[in-house]
């Protein structure tokens, strides 16, 4: 069960097996199933997840009902809404499974747990942080200077093993783009082959 996040934690840092399994110790393990909530607006995000199996999507609905999607969690990837989880402020977010889901949860108080009986867990999520606010700042500067078909083109490069999983309502609300528009990229893109 354990076994991914172990090598999650270890690709960003060097933790003692004891230390490892404590930390590991302090995770609930959660089944969601497909078209499930793991989080609703309005509600308070008490967890930090790290996904060990299936897809969720972080998204927010905007003032015309429209889905804005974030991001996409998929195995051995994290996912939480940071601002509630940290500010303990209701969530304007949901988390939904896309596929049935397995999710490591940890607590606000047995994360802060860790952090002081494991102080280098605290450099895990230092450097995770880092490595989030990097993906989002180049996201943040894609969207704002590159046209639809080439963050189309890039998303499907970095990500061939989420693009194959989504719905093309999906892909279009994580693109910020009508699922008409994203049908005529994928429809030039194929001609140009």
């Amino acid at each position: 069960m354990t076994e991914l996040l172990k090598q999650n934690i270890n690709r960003h840092i060097t933790l003692p097996a004891a230390q490892t399994e404590a930390f590991c110790s302090l995770f609930q393990q959660r089944l969601i199933k497909k078209k499930s909530f793991l989080l609703r607006a309005g509600e308070v995000c008490k967890f930090e997840g790290f996904v060990t199996k299936g897809i969720l999507r972080v998204y927010h609905i905007d003032k015309n009902g429209d889905e804005q999607i974030l991001y996409f969690a998929i195995e051995n990837w994290w996912v939480t809404d940071i601002d509630s989880f940290t500010n303990s402020l209701p969530s304007q977010l949901y988390i939904e499974a896309l596929e049935d889901s397995e999710v490591l949860l940890i607590s606000k108080k047995d994360k802060e747990f860790a952090y002081t009986n494991i102080p280098e867990i605290e450099k895990l999520f230092r450097v995770m942080t880092q490595k989030t606010h990097v993906a989002l700042q180049r996201r943040m500067v894609d969207n704002l200077s590159k046209t639809a078909d080439q963050r189309y083109a890039d998303f499907i490069e970095k990500y061939p093993q989420i693009y194959q999983r989504l719905s093309n309502l999906q892909m279009a609300a994580y693109l910020g783009i009508s699922h008409e528009f994203l049908s005529k990229i994928r429809n030039k893109l194929a001609h140009k082959k």
